[in-house]
């Protein structure tokens, strides 16, 4: 039985977080967890990258929380994997199987319409969910799950939530037969609880974690 978080943010790569990279490894290794998904805020999103940089440096900048998390995640054998959180008016997805140079080769890429950076994702052998699909905020747009064409599989429950937003977003992905994932969201190492999914099998890449969501093989925590 294997443990990975799927929604998880460091910094400063993600201004809204509290813990550095090697924190948030160190954390999740002490709770049992075989692996993250480090999923910072991207550009369209809070990031703590300053905006005046070029591309590449801004890349850089946004990959390093990840990097960090993979050189302490290899010291203490906690699987570290690359994701971000990309936001759409207040929309957010959580999105897996890009890389660094992928995103150093497509300049503006947190600059496409949602309906083209899902096709690029895609395109690229990447999966998106829609993350904590009901949180109703001030910056939110449209508090709702997406149309479905949009989302390879779905949050259903997000450590943050009210349980009743949780519920709401289980209950549409049932009806909709969705991938299911959960995740913690954590920015710190305070939470009260921790979520994420459980494995049979040890993931030896991001793509055995989508793989898994997508089939439907994984217990959610």
């Amino acid at each position: 039985m294997y443990l990975y978080e799927t929604h998880m943010h460091t910094y400063p790569t993600s201004a809204c977080a509290t813990v550095s990279p090697e924190e948030q490894v160190r954390h999740y290794r002490k709770k049992g967890y075989a692996g993250i998904i480090v999923t910072d805020h991207f550009f369209n999103g809070n990031c703590g990258c300053p905006r005046n940089l070029p591309w590449e440096n801004k890349v850089k900048f946004f990959c390093e929380g990840y990097n960090r998390a993979k050189r302490e995640g290899d010291k203490c054998d906690l699987d570290v994997f690359f994701g971000l959180e990309c936001s759409f008016d207040g929309t957010d997805f959580l999105v897996y199987g890009l890389s660094e140079e992928f995103l150093i080769s497509y300049e503006n890429f947190d600059k496409l319409k949602m309906e083209d950076f899902v096709s690029v994702v895609r395109e690229a052998g990447g999966y998106l969910a829609q993350a904590h699909p009901y949180r109703d905020a001030f910056w939110i747009s449209n508090p709702s799950p997406v149309d479905l064409a949009l989302m390879d599989g779905i949050e259903v429950f997000n450590a943050t939530m009210p349980d009743k937003l949780n519920k709401k977003a289980l209950a549409f992905a049932q009806k909709h037969d969705l991938p299911k994932q959960s995740g913690s969201d954590a920015h710190c190492t305070s939470l009260r609880k921790l979520s994420g999914i459980i494995l049979q099998h040890r993931a030896k890449n991001i793509f055995d974690i989508i793989d898994a969501i997508k089939s439907q093989r994984v217990e959610l925590i």
